[in-house]
């Protein structure tokens, strides 16, 4: 039933309608209650009862916008029960599908279930489908989700109504509504701004930083909708480089030299951000990235690669655990001896493992011999991690990069030791970063083994490395 909503249901661009129900709207404020939280209810319901013209009904969702924007945020959490509370009527229901199973024949069958579906729709649908279509209304709804995210969980009605929710805005944000923008140095300000708010993955320091990561020899592409215009979904960074990247400092320092973007034979996608928490759970990374290898593509003939320079998030957290248990054994007992006699103050009959994890708990400012044992368990149980760890979906990677780009097509390329050396990337994964390689000939092999089978396209070497740990 929410896929019968579609964008044409929306105003596309602000015009003489939006204009109309800003100044119907600004008598709301003007005339509006002192308190914003009293009678949202019979606001709801004014809405639903649709008296008047087109104006009328968009001015009084406007209105019910503008009360919830007021809002405190124990308002609006009672704003979002009320809202909940417009369901399915259950009387109603229940006559309309004692009329499907009487029914004598298909005939009356079919128009027992047109009126069965018609109750089914809960009156909510309508209330968020005129939100939606007044100005803002699509990022306010956004927001909207955002929050039931946070607490949708504890109740039951609460969950109802995300569902509603996610279900519009999966029709509406279909990626045909979707527009592929470049992002660079001339776009508005504003835009540059939320881009540097965005970023999550490698924090823009300043705006010479963010210059540099808009040169001539980088790109930066989003996705928009029509009716969040200046409102990025989601945004991919990448640098066009030689070679396959494998620091990340590298990548990203101010200094280093500008390369002319006609000679570089690899494009490696180095941060990729979801913008909207409340469009979690609908997909469009994955159409990013392959429209952008198509448009890079074109502009550049002379690529030959399409990679990522990807953070392991969750790898420090799961190595530590696994040595703590004792899990697995990552070194030899030459490269055993070795570690223990660098590190000569460890308890007796101490195991590799626990040599191991004391190790890795030392942070040296730059590598030393202890570091480059160290090394070699360390990628061992990165590929280990990578290939056969499973998260809460059985045959998923456990770490969720692994999973958003193995579901995208890629395929595991290459560990590199020391690729961020950040506190960050230090504290996720003792500073390794991954390659992941998109060849766009076994792109859609790729993710068809990996979503049906949970078959993880790798390398040789990265499976070499977990045969011998």
């Amino acid at each position: 039933m929410q896929k019968d909503v579609v964008m044409s249901d929306l105003p596309a661009t602000p015009g003489l309608l939006d204009r109309a129900i800003r100044r119907v709207s600004a008598l709301f404020r003007e005339t509006g209650t002192s308190d914003p939280a009293a009678d949202l209810a019979s606001q709801m319901q004014a809405c639903l009862a649709g008296r008047g013209g087109e104006v009328s009904a968009r001015a009084r969702a406007a209105g019910l916008a503008q009360a919830y924007l007021r809002l405190d945020a124990a308002g609006r959490r009672h704003f979002r029960t009320l809202l909940a509370g417009f369901d399915a009527d259950a009387t109603a229901v229940r006559q309309a599908y004692a009329a499907v199973e009487a029914a004598p024949g298909p005939a009356e069958r079919a128009a027992a279930l047109a009126l069965l579906r018609r109750a089914l729709e809960p009156p909510r649908l309508r209330l968020l489908t005129q939100l939606a279509a007044i100005p803002d209304g699509v990022k306010l709804l956004v927001d909207l989700r955002a929050d039931l995210l946070a607490e949708a969980g504890r109740d039951p009605a609460l969950r109802a109504l995300e569902s509603d929710l996610r279900g519009l805005l999966a029709a509406w944000f279909d990626l045909g509504f979707l527009e592929l923008r470049r992002v660079d140095w001339s776009s508005p300000a504003a835009l540059l701004e939320k881009l540097v708010g965005y970023e999550a993955v490698h924090r823009i320091r300043s705006w010479r930083d963010l210059k540099n990561r808009l040169d001539s020899d980088r790109r930066c592409y989003a996705f928009f909708h029509p009716r969040m215009p200046e409102e990025p979904l989601i945004f991919v960074e990448v640098a066009l480089v030689q070679g396959m990247a494998d620091s990340v400092q590298r990548l990203l320092d101010e200094k280093a030299p500008l390369l002319d973007p006609l000679g570089a034979d690899t494009a490696i996608f180095y941060s990729i951000n979801n913008c909207q928490r409340g469009l979690d759970g609908i997909s469009f990374g994955n159409f990013l990235i392959k429209r952008v290898v198509t448009l890079l593509s074109a502009e550049f003939p002379n690529l030959k690669h399409f990679a990522t320079l990807s953070p392991m998030p969750g790898f420090r957290q799961w190595l530590d655990a696994a040595l703590a248990a004792d899990q697995f054994t990552l070194m030899n007992d030459e490269a055993t001896e070795a570690l223990r006699a660098a590190l000569p103050d460890g308890p007796p009959a101490e195991t590799g493992s626990q040599v191991l994890a004391r190790a890795l708990a030392r942070r040296p400012p730059r590598p030393d011999a202890v570091a480059k044992l160290v090394e070699p368990a360390l990628l061992a149980a990165a590929a280990r991690y990578l290939l056969l760890e499973a998260g809460r979906v059985p045959k998923r990677a456990r770490d969720p990069v692994a999973h958003f780009h193995l579901s995208n097509g890629a395929r595991i390329e290459r560990l590199n030791g020391r690729a961020d050396v950040s506190a960050k990337g230090l504290d996720e994964s003792y500073g390794l970063m991954v390659n992941y390689l998109y060849d766009p000939a076994k792109i859609e092999t790729y993710h068809e083994d990996y979503a049906g089978e949970g078959r993880r396209a790798a390398a040789a070497a990265i499976r070499k490395l977990v045969r011998e740990s």
